[in-house]
Order: C-alpha cells, then structure tokens, then sequence
C-alpha cells in the first residue's frame, strides 16, 4: 500500500470538542438509492477543548450542509477521504444536512445495507460513519427521532430504535413510520430495517406488573423457528430481575433476524439485529449446540441493555468494559440454565483453544488494547472470552453477593454515561472495599501467565509444602511484565481418594513471583488439583503422574478438574505419539491410559455430557499449541492415531455405551436429553475412527432414521472421514433435501471443508461454484473457507502449499467484498513462525503477496502487517 493506515493510541483520547443532545434521521428510501437528511441539537462540551469538529462520513455524496439554516460553502468546512471539520465558533446550534448513499452496493455489511430482501443497519463500531456524517464516537450519547419513508409494498415494515409515535400513508404507494428512543445513546447502537417481514408477537410480564410487548421479525415462512428464541428472551428478562434486579426499561423489545451478517447479533437499544444462525431454530434443522448458542447469544445481546447501553464505554479501547461483563453475565444465566460443570468446561475449552494462541502470536495484546488501525479487528476472544475470565476472578474475589451489589452500584453511579474500565473497577471497590490495584494489570498485560508447580512432602512432620511459581511471557510491545494477582482453587487428596481437610480456604491467591504454602497434618502425601473451576486464565505446569490422573478422574467432584484430569492424560499420550513420528518401530506404551479409561466407563459420572467432555480428545489445534515449533503432520497423526486406538481399546464398552444411548423419546432440549445425544455421537465418533465392523452403515442407518439434527449431524460427522459409499449417500441426501434452506445447508459445507477423505480438498474447491454458496455471505464463508482453515489441518497445512494458496486467493477476492472478514480468514497464517520447514515459508509468502496487493483494506493490512512484523 502506497499509504499505510495509521495507528490510533489510548494515550491520546481527548473528550468531543462538541455534544449532540438530539438528532432527528429522516431516511428516503427509493429504488437505487438512499438520501438521508439530518437535524442535530450541537452545544460545545465543557470538558471538550479545540474548536475544530470532525463528522465522520465513508461511501457517500454530501448534498447540502448548514448552520442555523444558513447554507454552508466549500470554504466553511473542509472535505477528507472519510470526514470532514467544521469550526463553528458558536456555543449552540442547529446542524443540517443532506446525503446520498447506495444500500445495494453495500457489501461490506456496515452502515445500511441490503440483506436479501430487506435493508438494514449494522453500525458497532463505526458503520454510522456509512449513514450519514456524524461524531461516530461512543462518548457522544443523543436523543434519536427517526422517519423512515419508503415503498409500502416492498416495505411494509419500517422500524427504528424507540417507541413508533406516528405512521401513516405517503404519496404514490409509499409509506412512513416516525420512531422515538427516550434513551440517550451512541450512534453505534443506532438501528434501522425496512422490508416485507413476519412479525412475532409475544409478552413478558416484569416482577413491577409491567407488561413488555415482544416483537419478533424474520422472512416469512421463518415464524416457528423463532419459538426457542424468543423463550430464551423471556428466560434472559426473568433471570436478569431475579439475579441483578435489573428489569427491562422500554415498552417494547424487537429482534431482526437476517441473514447477511457480519457478527452473531447486535445489542441496538431496543432493536437488536440478529444473524439467523442466532435465533433460527427447531429440533429438524438445529443440533443441541445451535439451540445453546440462540439461547446465549439471546440473552447476550439482553443483558447489554444495562451492561453496555445505559452504561456504555467512553472509546473503544475500553469495548471489553461492555463486552466482558456481558460474557460473564451470560455465562452465568448458562451456568443455570445447564449443567453447570460441562457449561465451565465448555468456556474453559474456548479460551485454551483459541484465546491463548491468541496470546501467544504476533497478534496478542491486552484486555485492554493500547492501540488499534482498524477497530473490527479488536472484535477478539481477548476482549470478549479472556475479559469474562477476569470479570469471574474478580467475582471469585469478592464473592458472588458482594459482586452482584458492586455491579449494580457501577450501574446507578454511571447510569446514562460513557465511561472506562477505570470506572467499573473503582465502583468494585467503593462496593466491597476490596483492593484490585494488583488486578488491574490484567487489562493492561498481555500474554497467558504460565504456573509451574512444586511440591514437596516431609512425612515425618506429616507436612506439606506447596510452591508456585508464576511467569509471563513476553508479548509484542511488551517485554517486561509484573507479577499478577491469579486467584487459584485447590483442594488436596489422600492416597485413598479423600478429600482433605487440611485446607483453612480453598483459594490461593498468588500475587507474587513467588509463593509458598504449607499445610499440617496430612498422613500421607496429598494429591494437589489446582485450578478447580478453571478459577483463573492461566497454564498450569503441574508434573502429576498417570496413577494420580487417573485418581483425580475418578474422585473429584469439581467437573472442570475431572474434565482437565482426563485432557491431560490424553495429552501426554498425544504428545508421546508426537515424540514417536516417523520412527519406525517405536511403539508407544497406553495400558495406563487405557485402563483409566476403562475405569471410567466402567463407574461414569452420572451426567452424561460430562462423560462425553471427558472421553473427548484435545482437539489437533490444541495439540499443537504445546509446541515452539510444530510439525504438523506428526500433530495429525498422532491425533488420528490415538483416536483410532482408543476405540478399538474401548469398543466393546463404547457399542454397549452407544446402546445405552438410544431413546425413542420426542426432542427435547434438556440438560439430560442433551447430555445423552451428545455422548453417543462421542461413541459414533470413536467406532468410526476404529472403523469397527458394521459402523458405516449403522451410521447411515442412524443419519436416516433421526428425527432431530443432532442425531443426523452425529451419523454424519462419524461419516465425514471415511471413504465410503454409506458416506457419498448420506451426504447427497443431506444436500437435496436442505438446499433450499441456507443456514441448514452451511452444515453441509462445513462437514465438507472438515473432511479428512482422499480428494477433501479437491471438494471443498469446487464447492466454491456451488448454487448455495456465496461470498458475499459470511455466513457461508465461515462455514467453507473458515472451517477449512481453522479446523481441516491436515489439508490447510498440506505439503504442497496449495491449502494456503487457496485461502491466499480467498483473502483477497474478501478484500473487496467485505474486509471484515477477509481479515479474520487472513489471521489463519499469522502464526507462521512456529511451523517447522516449507510450511512457515509458505505461509509468509501468502501473507507476503497479500501485503503487495492493490488497494488493501485497513482490516487486512493490519493483521498481515502485525503478522509479518511478529
């Protein structure tokens, strides 16, 4: 790029020079076009400085613009790329103007655009600047009145944030609704939609008697898919008043589902724009995971009505001030509405998997970001997932009713204003009175802390002495970091598998490089198992042998520390197998791992999704973040390896499992009936590994006689790998009958861009000229090209380069389309450091050529910068 896009620093915020109290939008919607008028209510801010103001303005024709009614020219104003300055010298006034801009050629998914049949609004975090010019800022908070005019027949749905104070009939078959929000808030909670849609009504009575009329909007047709949502939502408001006594504060709450959309969903005051994959269920098209995901990503975007709406954040450096207390919020409601140990599992697996290799490349940065170029590619699972889990040991801290008195403290102290981490941090502590001034580097460091364990016994004085060491490795731009404050859950074990009452508190804190502790009057040397709960972010380096895994998978009642016992055990076999590549004839001895396994299914724990959580292997990803340098293929094979012994070890336990299973029972999306679902597709997934004699078809048997998407995607998946013609039918009768409905077909893409088969990859490049795909869709993106890239290793990492090559080429045609997401594709080669050979060099070399392309955007140039720099 001739022009390199230029960082923006937390160091340098500076207050708006000028506020917007009220701003009234007038969208004329016409056939090829959009004009957009606009009134705005501008004082000088007190706390502002400068006389220079900036509206921000992307992709559009400024028609006119005035003051006071008084027509600007081209020497009152200066006009750049993507904003333009006023010096207004006044105190107050009235700002007017005018502008042109095209929702149809809108393919970057911000703004206004056209999704399908509708148009609508996506504006988090600066997609406003493509309506209409604007201070697209969040520390600017206006009173919003909307009129929105179009086509009655193509149209006959307008909404806008608020309450509809008037609609009526306009001149040659068009129409107009007039919406008002009482709410003060930033323009990238603004929201818009206008199109031909079913409309969904249902209510919700508060705990105060107040009746909250809810509106549900999707294409037609869509109207019973919508039931599991819209329960959710009543869930979400039940839980909200009963846990925090925060009770929803408009008339009215509106959901949008559509189907071009570049997040899960959106938390617009009062009218939340939602993907379809977020709110589209029914037992036929969605498994047990979708219907989990429209359940908490509903109640997400809910629970942002406070924690982000009323309270929002001052810049968006502070986005994790919403977003992680927002996570945490529902990973609570989840915690009750599951089981409560595989729900912790489940969020523990996010950040192991995918947060700290975050941590660990050229991309990683803080809780709270320093600096930024584009402010989408801040969107991470750093800010949202790592945030949560520091929200969670601030509450561990506290503890839970100190922290829910704290939270709702910061929202009455900051109800209506924009404000920092800062903020929310020191309203913890006039709450509780606690000390964080050591937490607080956790927003500001970067990196995954690593833990490293020692032990020692003195069985003369019946002593035992627990030493932990803690390191953070440096970060790019950080070099040096201070010790943290990590709260660590322990409990001991004796040699009989009891639980210890050595303990004065089942909680360390760690706050310095080092700490001991010691604990009396053990008679036999304990078995430590630390980070129960996952009580903190952090690796654990902690040498326990295979007989005291295996302890801990039999006797502990804390199901994150059964879970971990049983990953770590199957790691160090992975990691074994790894070790043992390419050497002919070196075997790699299991029995220990086998056996414990066998005890396991022989004396499961009672809850059925735990058992499956356990009998899961480490995913390859995880696998090979064990490594400084990965060779990748030693990584698959291991994994297909251990995967394929483990069943035939297992089989006759796993059939006898997977019968258990069975159920003639109608759906039903509840903790048990998930949990058994769940653990047959693990035993599918093992016998299809193993290649057991009859699977194949009985998957095919079961894939076609299934009554509900979980049980056809389990046959299918078991399938996925295996060469066979049961295999070529499932997948063909899958295709026909679902090609009609997008969002159920993208599962069919992505068993294909997952497939492990001869010709995987010759498939999934053709899959590109598929009728059902389209670029210009994320949603089919992220299901080809995102779960080729992030979970097919084997042909990503392909030997001739061409996986890469292929994203490669994809990177760049996105580019154009929708740079969001060509940019999060792009961060697939951004660890290529740490890959052994010909691979690293490749993966350089695709960034590389997509560095020299032609007018590249500032989401992509920042991620292939930064991973190329390191």
């Amino acid at each position: 790029m001739s022009d390199s896009p230029k960082a923006k620093y937390r160091k340098d915020y500076a207050p708006p020079a000028y506020l917007v109290d009220n701003v009234g939008l007038d969208f004329d919607i016409q056939a090829d076009h959009t004009d957009v008028s606009v009134e705005m209510q501008v004082r000088r801010n007190p706390a502002g400085s400068g006389s220079s103001w900036r509206l921000d303005g992307r992709e559009m024709e400024l028609l006119h613009i005035a003051i006071n009614g008084s027509e600007l020219t081209s020497d009152d104003y200066t006009q750049h790329t993507d904003y333009i300055t006023l010096n207004p010298k006044l105190e107050e006034f009235t700002l007017s103007l005018k502008n042109r801009i095209e929702p149809d050629a809108n393919t970057a998914l911000e703004g206004f655009y056209r999704s399908g049949e509708i148009l609508t609004t996506q504006c988090e975090s600066s997609g406003f600047s493509r309506i209409t010019y604007f201070p697209d800022r969040p520390d600017v908070l206006s009173r919003y009145r909307v009129k929105l005019t179009a086509d009655k027949q193509q149209y006959p749905i307008l909404l806008a944030n608020g309450d509809c104070v008037e609609q009526g009939d306009a001149e040659a078959g068009r129409h107009y609704a007039i919406w008002q929000d009482p709410f003060p808030k930033p323009c990238y909670l603004f929201a818009t939609v206008a199109g031909d849609l079913a409309e969904i009504s249902d209510s919700y009575r508060t705990q105060s008697g107040r009746d909250i009329a809810i509106r549900f909007y999707t294409d037609h047709g869509n109207e019973s898919l919508c039931d599991h949502a819209i329960h959710s939502l009543k869930q979400a408001m039940a839980w909200d008043e009963r846990v925090y006594g925060l009770e929803y504060d408009l008339d009215t709450y509106m959901v949008v589902a559509v189907g071009s959309f570049n997040m899960g969903a959106m938390e617009n005051k009062g009218l939340n724009i939602f993907n379809t994959s977020c709110i589209l269920a029914s037992p036929e098209t969605a498994t047990d995971h979708d219907f989990t995901t429209v359940r908490d990503v509903v109640a997400h975007e809910y629970f942002h009505n406070y924690t982000g709406n009323r309270v929002t954040c001052q810049d968006w450096f502070q986005l994790s001030l919403k977003e992680s207390l927002t996570v945490f919020r529902e990973q609570q409601f989840a915690a009750d509405h599951d089981s409560p140990g595989v729900t912790r599992i489940e969020q523990a697996r996010i950040v192991r998997n995918v947060q700290f290799p975050e941590d660990a490349g050229p991309t990683a940065h803080p809780v709270r970001p320093e600096s930024y170029i584009e402010m989408n590619n801040f969107y991470t699972i750093t800010i949202y997932q790592k945030g949560a889990e520091v929200i969670r040991m601030m509450h561990t801290i506290l503890g839970d009713a100190a922290f829910n008195k704290a939270v709702r403290h910061y929202l009455q102290k900051h109800d209506g204003q924009a404000v920092s981490i800062e903020d929310f941090i020191v309203a913890l502590e006039e709450s509780s009175g606690a000390d964080l001034q050591q937490f607080r580097l956790w927003y500001n460091q970067a990196g995954t802390p690593q833990i490293t364990v020692d032990e020692h016994f003195d069985a003369d004085a019946g002593e035992y002495r627990l030493k932990l060491v803690q390191h953070l490795p440096s970060t790019p731009g950080q070099k040096d970091k201070q010790p943290m404050h990590i709260p660590v859950s322990l409990a001991l074990f004796d040699d009989n598998g009891v639980l210890d009452d050595a303990l004065d508190s089942n909680l360390l804190h760690l706050r310095e490089t080092e700490q001991s502790w010691n604990f009396d009057g053990l008679r036999s040397k304990p078995t430590p198992s630390l980070l129960r709960g996952f009580s903190a972010p952090v690796k654990l380096l902690n040498p326990l042998s295979d007989a005291e895994l295996a302890q801990l998978m039999q006797v502990e009642d804390d199901a994150f520390a059964r879970w971990e016992a049983a990953q770590q055990l199957l790691l160090q076999a992975l990691m074994a197998e790894v070790a043992a590549h390419g050497k002919a004839g070196e075997s790699v001895p299991k029995e220990n791992l086998y056996n414990a396994f066998s005890n396991l299914l022989s004396d499961p724990p009672q809850d059925r999704a735990l058992l499956a959580e356990m009998l899961t292997l480490p995913t390859e990803s995880y696998l090979a973040e064990q490594y400084d340098q990965i060779d990748m293929g030693a990584v698959v094979s291991a994994h297909a390896k251990l995967k394929t012994g483990l069943g035939l070890a297992l089989v006759e336990s796993l059939q006898a499992l997977l019968v258990q299973q069975d159920s003639q029972q109608a759906y039903s999306f509840e903790p048990a009936e998930v949990g058994r679902r769940r653990l047959a597709g693990v035993c599918l997934q093992y016998l299809a590994a193993a290649d057991v004699a009859g699977i194949r078809q009985d998957c095919l048997d079961r894939y076609l006689s299934a009554d509900n998407m979980t049980d056809s995607m389990s046959a299918l998946n078991a399938l996925r790998d295996l060469d066979c013609e049961q295999r070529s039918q499932a997948f063909e009768h899958y295709e026909q009958r679902w090609q009609d409905q997008p969002l159920v077909l993208d599962k069919w893409f992505a068993l294909h861009a997952t497939g492990r088969v001869p010709d995987a990859f010759t498939q999934i490049q053709k899959l590109l000229e598929h009728p059902g795909f389209d670029l210009r869709n994320p949603n089919r993106v992220r299901a080809l090209l995102g779960c080729f890239a992030r979970a097919n290793l084997r042909e990503f990492h392909r030997e001739d380069g061409a996986g890469y090559a292929f994203i490669g080429d994809q990177v760049l045609v996105l580019n154009r389309l929708n740079p969001q997401v060509a940019a999060r594709l792009a961060g697939a080669f951004s660890q290529w450091r740490r890959y052994k050979g010909k691979a690293g060099e490749r993966m350089q070399a695709e960034l590389e050529r997509i560095q020299a392309s032609d007018k590249l955007s500032p989401d992509v140039y920042e991620i292939v910068e930064k991973s190329l720099r390191g």
